[in-house]
């Protein structure tokens, strides 16, 4: 078999010899002026390269039997390589990732960022990115410094008595918390708690990498507190309560709270440590969301250590805090992994930033997760009505366009029961398939994010910033100046 597919083979390559002789010499490509050009804007070594990866794709082709005759000579002359591999390099060269326009109503949107920072938390970003700063030396005293001294009084403020550390996301703050605090000790979680948060990464997982152990007690859906006392033994390292931030468990369900954990776990002198992923710093119930409670109710209900997370409710960037019993942190601060795991001068920037605004009383008009929640569905829907009305007055499209009622979610595994009313700009499709409106929304530049229900493309304009409104009303114009194409499939606005 090995033969006859070794005589195929060069049979193949036998009966393509004619077509490979067209294909040229990297050096004579090189020698035409398209390529010259090219050079000039891109460089030589990277065309070069480009260059070769290309003939080589073509002699495939041409050993496959897929390129022959006038279609090989069209590919092979000059200005075409040429186009091809300004293509290429264009595409390496493009800013990536991509700004989009987030019209989902999902305002801590993890495949889209997470949370938008503030103006001045990028300003400061900007600013830290191109200077030198002070981030690990004492001006005062003319001697290295902690990075994290930055931060130092403000957390002193929102959280006074307790200490920190701010690691580069909350499944390393857990980690680290774990590791040093647990090692090669039992965790006791409740089985009801052992969640998955996006891309797959378990809590399990995260606890054994940490080197501690898991224990496991009490059932999915019922916990008790007798299930977490007669766990402790003396190889109890951490008490460990998990917010179940991306699911709820309803029906006949029961859990230990805070409050109660806490005086088990200082009757039996072992620490309580609670992952509180969202990072919720102010009460959001007036805005309906009940279920996220702030970190510092945590940790006055008694909770020794707190992690979450800085980009999600918190509103700034990814980043896992860690704040609790200041003898507790020491020891976070002194193990290896701390260093492994620290957050580099523009997360300190844009953080520092962003927790002023809580010390100020102003994040609800800085913040713009929180702003963004906070708006009401009459504001949104006057937008969703600015925005109908522009596009109907440049479209045939009007009757299709109409202002709903929608919800919004706060996104980012938080509060997944929690909803915000909105009004939403909903487009009716040609056959009630708006599958290709969605796509030449997603696929053009900006991007638009968008969802689909029933038939109708729906756009919530909480979550789009006011900056993008009017490219918004470009891209609809865009795409329902050709609402007659989009049964058939609109594809040239991804071109």
């Amino acid at each position: 078999m090995q033969t006859t597919s070794g005589k195929t083979g060069e049979a193949g390559r036998g009966s393509a010899a004619p077509e490979l002789r067209l294909l040229p010499s990297v050096a004579r490509v090189l020698e035409c002026s398209a390529f010259r050009r090219l050079a000039g804007r891109w460089g030589a070594s990277l065309c070069t390269e480009i260059l070769r990866e290309e003939i080589a794709r073509l002699r495939e082709q041409v050993l496959a039997g897929h390129l022959r005759g006038g279609s090989l000579r069209r590919s092979v002359a000059g200005p075409s390589l040429a186009r091809r591999v300004d293509g290429v390099i264009a595409a390496l060269s493009a800013p990536a990732p991509r700004v989009v326009i987030n019209a989902t109503g999902i305002v801590v949107h993890t495949n889209l960022g997470r949370s938008v920072l503030s103006d001045a938390a990028a300003r400061r970003v900007a600013e830290a990115a191109t200077s030198y700063l002070d981030l690990e030396y004492d001006l005062n005293r003319g001697r290295r410094g902690s990075r994290l001294d930055h931060l130092e009084p403000l957390m002193a403020r929102l959280f006074p008595g307790s200490s920190f550390v701010v690691v580069n996301n909350n499944a390393a703050a857990i980690m680290l918390t774990l590791r040093a605090l647990a090692r090669r000790k039992e965790v006791i979680v409740s089985r009801g708690e052992l969640v998955e948060i996006g891309g797959s990464f378990r809590v399990p997982d995260i606890l054994a990498a940490s080197g501690a152990r898991l224990k496991e007690v009490g059932t999915t859906n019922r916990t008790r507190l007798a299930d977490y006392e007669g766990a402790l033994s003396s190889k109890s390292g951490v008490l460990l309560k998990v917010h179940t931030s991306n699911f709820r468990v309803v029906g006949f369900t029961g859990d230990v709270s805070v409050g109660r954990l806490s005086q088990l776990a200082r009757d039996r002198s072992i620490p309580l440590v609670v992952d509180w992923g969202s990072g919720d710093l102010v009460d959001l119930g007036p805005l309906g969301i009940h279920d996220e409670l702030p970190v510092r109710r945590l940790l006055d209900d008694g909770a020794d250590i707190v992690t979450f997370s800085g980009d999600k409710l918190l509103g700034g960037p990814q980043a896992g805090f860690v704040v609790g019993t200041p003898h507790l942190i020491a020891r976070l601060r002194r193990d290896p992994l701390a260093r492994v795991c620290r957050v580099d001068r523009l997360l300190i920037g844009a953080l520092r930033e962003t927790l002023a605004s809580y010390v100020r009383g102003t994040a609800f008009d800085d913040v713009p997760t929180l702003s963004m929640l906070r708006l009401s569905a009459r504001a949104i829907g006057r937008r969703a009505g600015r925005v109908r009305s522009a596009v109907a007055a440049r479209t045939s499209a009007g009757s299709r366009l109409s202002v709903i009622d929608g919800v919004s979610k706060s996104g980012g595994g938080s509060s997944p029961l929690g909803e915000r009313a909105t009004r939403l700009l909903a487009v009716s499709a040609d056959g009630d398939d708006a599958g290709p409106l969605e796509r030449a929304l997603r696929q053009g530049d900006p991007p638009v994010v968008a969802r689909v229900h029933e038939g109708r493309l729906l756009l919530d304009l909480r979550t789009v910033l006011e900056s993008q409104e009017a490219v918004l009303i470009e891209r609809l114009v865009e795409v329902l100046g050709g609402a007659r194409s989009a049964s058939r499939g609109i594809t040239r606005t991804g071109s």
